[in-house]
């Protein structure tokens, strides 16, 4: 649209464990959601700087008071620190883009982000005031629209974003979703770190882990079904580096998820007229990086078969999938829908 042309378009998938942009001068961008401030004049003295965000918070956390500012995919409310960790994380997304943010030349910015399906509208309206001054327009969509939008897969598709903070739904029927339309739970990556966390302590009482070393092991050793291989992790027992295995603890908290997703997939699927469920079951599509635990496609292609059958599978891009999706909205909006959906 001529309108947007004007404006530099960017797409954010603000997310509670990693955020991304995508923006219109072509730059792709993603962080991991943390931002740190050195707690005290040692700890300004060594990482010389005000604030660190992202991996670089994450590796000096020691010294810093560290800030996950986002929580089941929106900002923490109550707490002014957080609301300022969620700006600087913006700003700093939005510097990686390349977009000049002060000054005379100070680029016009339109962005469009990615936010859980039921976000409350008070959460929704907390996130524009925030974005106040770091972008000139902004439209809030859900996240698992947004990825639709970016595949095209606008009609007879069902997407399920699966990230840190929540699990969201959409069935796309070929129009803007209703709210019948999208679904949240919280059964997600952050819960899948809370089983882990729980089974591990119990079967190795004595065993020393933090949450970031529990997500490390997520990452690479996620699966559900019959493993491939055993996972087995380092860790200190009694102040001595000990190897366990943690395989069982490690498909148990990955399964977990299970249960809730498939049923909310139902759910959402009898919504759909009935002509067209079949359609629907053979296009559910699934995005966030949850979804790359090894084997939840196939386990969720299960699940539909029970229903009659049916085909689940991961999006390409994960990491990219959402904020790629909300800077196609941002380009393809009207003034209109900016009007519309920015409310």
């Amino acid at each position: 649209m001529e309108e947007s042309n004007e404006a530099l378009c960017v797409g954010i998938d603000l997310g509670t464990s990693r955020s991304s942009i995508s923006a219109s001068t072509g730059e792709r961008h993603v962080v991991d959601s943390y931002v740190g401030w050195p707690v005290d004049m040692v700890a300004r003295k060594l990482v010389k700087k005000s604030v660190l965000i992202g991996r670089e918070a994450l590796d000096n956390r020691p010294m810093l008071d560290l800030r996950r500012p986002l929580e089941r995919g929106i900002m923490k409310e109550g707490s002014d620190k957080d609301q300022e960790a969620v700006q600087e994380l913006l700003r700093h997304l939005i510097s990686l883009a390349g977009i000049k943010q002060k000054g005379k030349n100070k680029s016009r910015v339109r962005a469009v982000v990615g936010v859980p399906a039921e976000a409350f509208r008070v959460s929704r309206q907390n996130l524009r005031n925030t974005m106040d001054g770091i972008a000139d327009s902004v439209m809030l969509v859900s996240e698992p629209f947004a990825v639709a939008y970016g595949l095209e897969a606008l009609l007879h598709a069902l997407v399920i974003d699966i990230g840190a903070g929540t699990a969201d739904f959409c069935v796309m029927q070929g129009r803007y979703p209703t709210e019948d339309d999208q679904k949240t739970l919280s059964s997600a990556g952050d819960s899948v770190d809370e089983q882990l966390d729980k089974l591990v302590r119990e079967h190795h009482p004595d065993a020393q882990f933090s949450v970031h070393m529990l997500r490390e092991w997520k990452e690479k050793w996620s699966f559900v079904g019959e493993p491939k291989d055993r996972v087995m992790v380092t860790l200190p027992i009694k102040g001595k580096a000990t190897e366990i295995d943690i395989t069982q603890e490690m498909r148990s908290a990955c399964e977990s998820i299970l249960p809730p997703i498939c049923e909310t997939m139902t759910t959402l699927l009898t919504k759909v007229e009935p002509e067209f469920q079949d359609k629907v079951r053979n296009n559910v599509v699934l995005a966030g990086g949850t979804s790359l635990i090894s084997g939840l496609a196939d386990a969720v292609t299960k699940a539909l078969n029970d229903l009659g059958g049916g085909r689940a599978t991961v999006v390409t891009d994960p990491v990219f999938a959402g904020s790629d999706g909300s800077l196609a909205i941002a380009r393809d909006a009207s003034s209109s829908d900016w009007e519309r959906l920015s409310l």
